[in-house]
């Protein structure tokens, strides 16, 4: 399997890139007390931090909105995951605990403002996975529903094969592929720009690592993929 980058996509978007990491042999089946801590730590150091700031025209942020402009999706309609996080967090209506690794990579998230991604690798079938712009043919399961839809033509999304995992790029996440406790491998991305926060992005994915061998003893593979190499096989 691949997770790949389509070369147009840097046409728009020529600095971006995704921090990867690739889990494989997890037990999600308990719950971890240490990372309800980890993201009670994360939700309280971020309601003080945007207590007088709008999430909307923090730094973290502001790229993300810029990048949606260039893709010609209105940022105030469709706000990316991330600020969507913080914009909740900042409005005191704090996160509800789902389960032991959608709240670790919660934690992680909410602590480098980054918008981080969870995809189960099982529900791929083996199909490469991609970051392209969509087609007439993709659909989309969104989140919690039971009926798909049909996915706009030209929307950047992330896919397998015909099924988009995720509208509007970094906006909201399907149904399919959703982490839930029997979920064993798994990929995280987490989406950045070269030259204003792809440190960041380092950093959390290099912690995200290191948290996901603390806790669930689990197998490790982690990249980082961009226009000078646009995919990473696992």
């Amino acid at each position: 399997m691949k997770f790949i980058i389509e070369d147009k996509v840097f046409e728009t978007l020529d600095n971006l890139c995704v921090a990867v990491i690739i889990a494989k042999n997890i037990n999600n089946t308990n719950k971890i007390n240490d990372i309800s801590i980890l993201l009670k730590e994360s939700i309280s150091n971020a309601e003080k931090e945007f207590e007088n700031t709008k999430v909307k025209e923090s730094e973290y942020i502001k790229c993300y909105r810029e990048a949606f402009q260039k893709l010609n999706i209105n940022p105030n309609k469709f706000m990316c995951s991330i600020e969507a996080l913080l914009t909740r967090i900042s409005k005191k209506k704090g996160m509800p605990e789902i389960n032991s690794i959608v709240d670790l990579v919660n934690a992680v998230s909410i602590k480098y403002k980054l918008p981080m991604g969870t995809h189960d690798l099982d529900s791929m079938n083996n199909q490469d996975f991609y970051i392209r712009y969509s087609v007439s043919d993709d659909i989309f399961l969104p989140f919690g529903e039971t009926e798909t839809e049909k996915v706009d033509e030209n929307e950047l999304v992330y896919a397998v094969s015909n099924d988009v995992r995720t509208r509007r790029w970094i906006w909201r996440q399907s149904e399919h592929g959703k982490i839930i406790e029997s979920s064993s491998n798994i990929i995280f991305p987490i989406d950045a720009f070269i030259g204003i926060n792809d440190d960041r992005a380092i950093k959390a994915r290099d912690e995200l690592a290191e948290l996901l061998t603390k806790f669930f003893k689990c197998d490790i593979k982690t990249g980082i993929i961009n226009s000078k190499n646009n995919y990473i096989e696992f």
